[in-house]
Protein backbone atom coordinates (compact mmCIF):
# COMPACT_ATOMS: atom_id res chain seq x y z
CA UNK A 1 0.00 0.00 0.00
CA UNK A 2 1.31 3.39 -0.97
CA UNK A 3 2.08 5.86 1.76
CA UNK A 4 0.41 9.26 2.11
CA UNK A 5 3.52 11.03 0.86
CA UNK A 6 3.72 8.83 -2.26
CA UNK A 7 0.04 9.39 -3.05
CA UNK A 8 0.51 13.16 -2.77
CA UNK A 9 3.47 13.00 -5.17
CA UNK A 10 1.45 10.97 -7.67
CA UNK A 11 -1.51 13.38 -7.46
CA UNK A 12 0.83 16.34 -7.90
CA UNK A 13 2.48 14.68 -10.93
CA UNK A 14 -0.96 13.98 -12.42
CA UNK A 15 -1.97 17.62 -11.99
CA UNK A 16 1.23 18.73 -13.74
CA UNK A 17 0.44 16.30 -16.58
CA UNK A 18 -3.09 17.71 -16.95
CA UNK A 19 -1.75 21.26 -16.90
CA UNK A 20 0.76 20.40 -19.63
CA UNK A 21 -2.02 18.94 -21.78
CA UNK A 22 -4.16 22.01 -21.18
CA UNK A 23 -1.34 24.39 -22.15
CA UNK A 24 -0.61 22.33 -25.26
CA UNK A 25 -4.26 22.43 -26.32
CA UNK A 26 -4.42 26.17 -25.69
CA UNK A 27 -1.38 26.71 -27.89
CA UNK A 28 -2.90 24.69 -30.74
CA UNK A 29 -6.18 26.52 -30.37
CA UNK A 30 -4.41 29.86 -30.27
CA UNK A 31 -2.43 29.09 -33.40
CA UNK A 32 -5.39 28.10 -35.56
CA UNK A 33 -3.07 26.62 -38.19
CA UNK A 34 -3.36 22.91 -38.96
CA UNK A 35 -0.77 20.74 -40.71
CA UNK A 36 -2.70 18.56 -43.15
CA UNK A 37 0.06 17.07 -45.31
CA UNK A 38 3.84 16.69 -45.58
CA UNK A 39 5.26 16.85 -49.10
CA UNK A 40 7.72 14.41 -50.69
CA UNK A 41 11.20 15.49 -51.76
CA UNK A 42 9.91 16.57 -55.18
CA UNK A 43 8.23 19.55 -53.46
CA UNK A 44 10.90 20.36 -50.87
CA UNK A 45 11.24 23.95 -52.08
CA UNK A 46 7.62 24.78 -52.76
CA UNK A 47 7.46 28.52 -53.35
CA UNK A 48 3.97 29.29 -54.63
CA UNK A 49 0.45 27.85 -54.79
CA UNK A 50 -2.90 28.76 -56.32
CA UNK A 51 -6.29 27.15 -57.05
CA UNK A 52 -8.33 26.87 -60.23
CA UNK A 53 -12.04 26.24 -60.79
CA UNK A 54 -11.51 22.46 -60.74
CA UNK A 55 -10.79 22.73 -56.99
CA UNK A 56 -7.23 21.55 -57.47
CA UNK A 57 -4.19 23.22 -55.96
CA UNK A 58 -1.25 24.03 -58.25
CA UNK A 59 2.30 24.45 -56.95
CA UNK A 60 5.84 25.24 -58.06
CA UNK A 61 9.35 24.98 -56.66
CA UNK A 62 11.75 27.91 -56.69
CA UNK A 63 15.26 28.38 -58.14
CA UNK A 64 17.45 25.34 -58.68
CA UNK A 65 14.48 23.24 -59.81
CA UNK A 66 12.95 22.51 -63.20
CA UNK A 67 9.91 23.97 -64.98
CA UNK A 68 7.30 21.67 -63.43
CA UNK A 69 3.81 22.69 -62.33
CA UNK A 70 2.40 20.28 -59.73
CA UNK A 71 -1.33 19.54 -59.49
CA UNK A 72 -2.48 18.56 -55.99
CA UNK A 73 -5.75 17.48 -54.45
CA UNK A 74 -7.19 19.27 -51.41
CA UNK A 75 -5.28 16.92 -49.11
CA UNK A 76 -1.95 17.85 -50.68
CA UNK A 77 -1.38 14.62 -52.60
CA UNK A 78 0.34 15.04 -55.98
CA UNK A 79 -2.03 14.12 -58.81
CA UNK A 80 -0.02 15.29 -61.81
CA UNK A 81 3.29 16.86 -62.78
CA UNK A 82 3.05 19.18 -65.77
CA UNK A 83 6.11 20.36 -67.68
CA UNK A 84 5.56 23.94 -68.83
CA UNK A 85 6.98 24.30 -72.36
CA UNK A 86 9.14 27.23 -73.48
CA UNK A 87 9.94 28.21 -69.90
CA UNK A 88 12.94 28.16 -67.61
CA UNK A 89 12.90 28.25 -63.82
CA UNK A 90 15.45 30.95 -63.05
CA UNK A 91 13.72 31.82 -59.78
CA UNK A 92 10.03 30.94 -59.74
CA UNK A 93 8.52 32.48 -56.62
CA UNK A 94 4.72 32.65 -56.80
CA UNK A 95 1.56 31.71 -58.72
CA UNK A 96 -1.54 33.73 -59.53
CA UNK A 97 -4.76 32.86 -61.36
CA UNK A 98 -7.48 34.63 -63.33
CA UNK A 99 -11.13 33.72 -63.81
CA UNK A 100 -10.43 32.06 -67.16
CA UNK A 101 -8.28 29.43 -65.41
CA UNK A 102 -5.01 30.86 -66.66
CA UNK A 103 -2.07 30.50 -64.30
CA UNK A 104 0.66 33.14 -64.01
CA UNK A 105 4.13 31.98 -62.94
CA UNK A 106 6.24 34.70 -61.39
CA UNK A 107 9.87 34.27 -62.43
CA UNK A 108 10.89 37.38 -60.52
CA UNK A 109 12.96 36.15 -57.59
CA UNK A 110 15.73 38.73 -57.34
CA UNK A 111 17.69 38.29 -54.10
CA UNK A 112 20.61 40.45 -55.25
CA UNK A 113 18.35 43.02 -56.94
CA UNK A 114 20.47 42.78 -60.11
CA UNK A 115 18.29 40.82 -62.54
CA UNK A 116 17.46 42.31 -65.93
CA UNK A 117 15.46 39.31 -67.16
CA UNK A 118 12.41 39.47 -64.91
CA UNK A 119 9.29 37.91 -66.38
CA UNK A 120 5.95 36.28 -65.73
CA UNK A 121 4.71 33.29 -67.73
CA UNK A 122 1.00 33.20 -68.58
CA UNK A 123 -0.02 29.55 -68.98
CA UNK A 124 -3.34 28.79 -70.68
CA UNK A 125 -5.15 25.52 -71.39
CA UNK A 126 -4.17 23.78 -68.18
CA UNK A 127 -7.58 22.19 -67.62
CA UNK A 128 -7.95 21.13 -71.25
CA UNK A 129 -4.40 19.73 -71.51
CA UNK A 130 -3.66 22.05 -74.42
CA UNK A 131 -0.95 24.24 -72.96
CA UNK A 132 0.09 27.54 -74.47
CA UNK A 133 2.52 29.98 -72.90
CA UNK A 134 3.09 33.70 -73.35
CA UNK A 135 5.76 35.81 -71.69
CA UNK A 136 5.31 39.09 -69.83
CA UNK A 137 8.69 40.81 -69.43
CA UNK A 138 9.18 43.83 -67.21
CA UNK A 139 11.49 46.24 -65.41
CA UNK A 140 10.73 48.48 -62.43
CA UNK A 141 10.18 52.12 -63.27
CA UNK A 142 12.23 53.37 -60.32
CA UNK A 143 15.23 51.01 -60.57
CA UNK A 144 18.23 52.72 -62.15
CA UNK A 145 21.14 50.58 -60.95
CA UNK A 146 21.64 46.79 -60.98
CA UNK A 147 22.13 46.26 -58.10
CA UNK A 148 21.17 49.49 -56.35
CA UNK A 149 22.78 50.71 -53.13
CA UNK A 150 22.36 48.44 -50.09
CA UNK A 151 19.87 50.85 -48.55
CA UNK A 152 17.69 50.58 -51.70
CA UNK A 153 17.46 46.79 -52.14
CA UNK A 154 13.69 46.70 -52.56
CA UNK A 155 13.30 45.08 -56.00
CA UNK A 156 12.95 41.44 -54.99
CA UNK A 157 9.44 40.00 -55.41
CA UNK A 158 7.99 36.74 -54.10
CA UNK A 159 4.29 37.63 -54.12
CA UNK A 160 1.70 38.78 -56.65
CA UNK A 161 -2.00 38.60 -57.56
CA UNK A 162 -4.19 39.04 -60.63
CA UNK A 163 -6.90 41.71 -60.39
CA UNK A 164 -8.96 43.30 -63.18
CA UNK A 165 -6.62 42.47 -66.07
CA UNK A 166 -3.50 43.56 -64.21
CA UNK A 167 -0.88 41.91 -62.06
CA UNK A 168 0.04 43.48 -58.71
CA UNK A 169 3.49 42.71 -57.30
CA UNK A 170 4.55 43.07 -53.65
CA UNK A 171 8.25 43.47 -52.91
CA UNK A 172 10.36 41.68 -50.33
CA UNK A 173 12.49 44.46 -48.90
CA UNK A 174 16.15 43.45 -48.51
CA UNK A 175 17.49 46.95 -47.86
CA UNK A 176 20.17 47.32 -45.21
CA UNK A 177 18.76 48.64 -41.92
CA UNK A 178 15.42 49.25 -43.60
CA UNK A 179 12.05 49.15 -41.95
CA UNK A 180 9.48 46.68 -43.24
CA UNK A 181 8.35 48.71 -46.22
CA UNK A 182 6.76 46.76 -49.07
CA UNK A 183 6.34 48.41 -52.46
CA UNK A 184 3.39 47.70 -54.76
CA UNK A 185 3.81 47.57 -58.56
CA UNK A 186 1.32 47.08 -61.39
CA UNK A 187 1.83 45.58 -64.85
CA UNK A 188 -0.66 44.47 -67.53
CA UNK A 189 -1.23 40.83 -68.41
CA UNK A 190 -0.43 41.22 -72.12
CA UNK A 191 2.70 39.61 -73.51
CA UNK A 192 5.70 41.77 -74.38
CA UNK A 193 7.95 44.20 -72.51
CA UNK A 194 6.48 46.43 -69.82
CA UNK A 195 7.45 48.96 -67.19
CA UNK A 196 6.19 47.98 -63.74
CA UNK A 197 4.44 51.08 -62.42
CA UNK A 198 5.00 51.94 -58.77
CA UNK A 199 1.58 52.30 -57.14
CA UNK A 200 2.62 52.92 -53.55
CA UNK A 201 4.31 51.50 -50.51
CA UNK A 202 3.30 50.44 -47.04
CA UNK A 203 5.21 49.87 -43.80
CA UNK A 204 3.78 46.61 -42.56
CA UNK A 205 6.12 46.46 -39.57
CA UNK A 206 9.24 48.13 -38.18
CA UNK A 207 11.44 45.03 -38.18
CA UNK A 208 12.47 44.05 -41.70
CA UNK A 209 13.49 40.49 -40.81
CA UNK A 210 10.06 39.89 -39.27
CA UNK A 211 7.88 40.94 -42.20
CA UNK A 212 9.29 39.69 -45.50
CA UNK A 213 6.32 39.24 -47.87
CA UNK A 214 6.76 35.73 -49.30
CA UNK A 215 3.37 35.02 -50.89
CA UNK A 216 0.07 36.61 -51.89
CA UNK A 217 -3.44 35.48 -52.81
CA UNK A 218 -6.82 36.97 -53.66
CA UNK A 219 -10.20 35.32 -53.17
CA UNK A 220 -12.71 34.53 -55.93
CA UNK A 221 -14.82 37.62 -55.29
CA UNK A 222 -11.77 39.90 -55.37
CA UNK A 223 -12.49 41.56 -52.05
CA UNK A 224 -9.85 39.92 -49.83
CA UNK A 225 -6.09 39.77 -50.30
CA UNK A 226 -3.81 37.69 -48.08
CA UNK A 227 -0.13 38.59 -47.78
CA UNK A 228 2.05 35.95 -46.16
CA UNK A 229 5.19 36.20 -44.03
CA UNK A 230 7.00 33.47 -42.10
CA UNK A 231 4.69 33.87 -39.09
CA UNK A 232 1.88 36.25 -40.07
CA UNK A 233 -0.86 36.94 -42.58
CA UNK A 234 -1.88 40.47 -43.51
CA UNK A 235 -5.49 40.50 -44.68
CA UNK A 236 -6.44 43.43 -46.94
CA UNK A 237 -10.10 44.36 -47.38
CA UNK A 238 -12.23 47.33 -48.52
CA UNK A 239 -9.56 48.48 -50.98
CA UNK A 240 -10.48 50.61 -53.96
CA UNK A 241 -8.70 51.20 -57.25
CA UNK A 242 -5.02 50.44 -57.66
CA UNK A 243 -3.87 51.40 -54.19
CA UNK A 244 -4.52 48.15 -52.36
CA UNK A 245 -3.22 49.69 -49.13
CA UNK A 246 -6.11 52.17 -48.84
CA UNK A 247 -8.61 49.84 -47.16
CA UNK A 248 -8.67 47.84 -43.95
CA UNK A 249 -5.46 45.93 -43.10
CA UNK A 250 -5.65 43.23 -40.45
CA UNK A 251 -2.48 41.67 -39.02
CA UNK A 252 -2.97 38.02 -38.07
CA UNK A 253 -0.32 36.29 -35.97
CA UNK A 254 -0.08 32.61 -36.86
CA UNK A 255 1.92 31.67 -33.74
CA UNK A 256 3.81 29.29 -36.00
CA UNK A 257 7.19 30.25 -37.45
CA UNK A 258 8.61 28.46 -40.50
CA UNK A 259 9.81 29.28 -44.00
CA UNK A 260 6.34 29.87 -45.36
CA UNK A 261 6.31 30.66 -49.09
CA UNK A 262 2.87 29.91 -50.58
CA UNK A 263 -0.70 30.97 -49.84
CA UNK A 264 -4.08 30.71 -51.58
CA UNK A 265 -7.75 30.85 -50.64
CA UNK A 266 -9.40 27.44 -50.29
CA UNK A 267 -12.61 29.37 -49.78
CA UNK A 268 -13.59 32.74 -48.34
CA UNK A 269 -12.93 31.65 -44.77
CA UNK A 270 -9.97 29.27 -45.22
CA UNK A 271 -6.40 29.71 -46.40
CA UNK A 272 -4.03 27.07 -47.68
CA UNK A 273 -0.43 27.85 -46.62
CA UNK A 274 2.79 26.02 -47.51
CA UNK A 275 6.33 26.12 -46.23
CA UNK A 276 9.66 24.78 -47.48
CA UNK A 277 11.75 22.01 -45.99
CA UNK A 278 14.16 23.21 -43.30
CA UNK A 279 16.53 20.79 -41.62
CA UNK A 280 14.70 17.59 -40.70
CA UNK A 281 11.28 19.25 -41.04
CA UNK A 282 9.51 18.38 -44.30
CA UNK A 283 7.76 20.92 -46.50
CA UNK A 284 4.09 20.96 -45.54
CA UNK A 285 0.59 22.08 -46.48
CA UNK A 286 -1.45 23.83 -43.78
CA UNK A 287 -4.97 25.15 -43.36
CA UNK A 288 -5.79 28.36 -41.52
CA UNK A 289 -9.32 29.43 -40.59
CA UNK A 290 -9.94 33.16 -40.89
CA UNK A 291 -12.22 34.92 -38.41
Amino acid sequence: MRGIKENKIMRFSYLIFLAAISVSCQKNKKSGISNIHSFPNSLNEISGITMLSNNKVYAINDSGNDNTLFCLDLKGEILQQIKIPETKNIDWEDLAYDHKDNIYIGDFGNNSNDRKDLNIYKVSGILSNSLSVSKIEFTYEDQKKFPPKKKELNFDVEAFIYLKNNLYLFTKNRSKKAKGITKLYKIPTTSGQHIAKLIGEYEICNNNSDCFITGAAINKTNDKIALLTHDKVFLLRDFKGDNLWNGNIQKIKLHHNSQKEGVCFKNDSTLFITDEKTGHKKASLYEYQLD
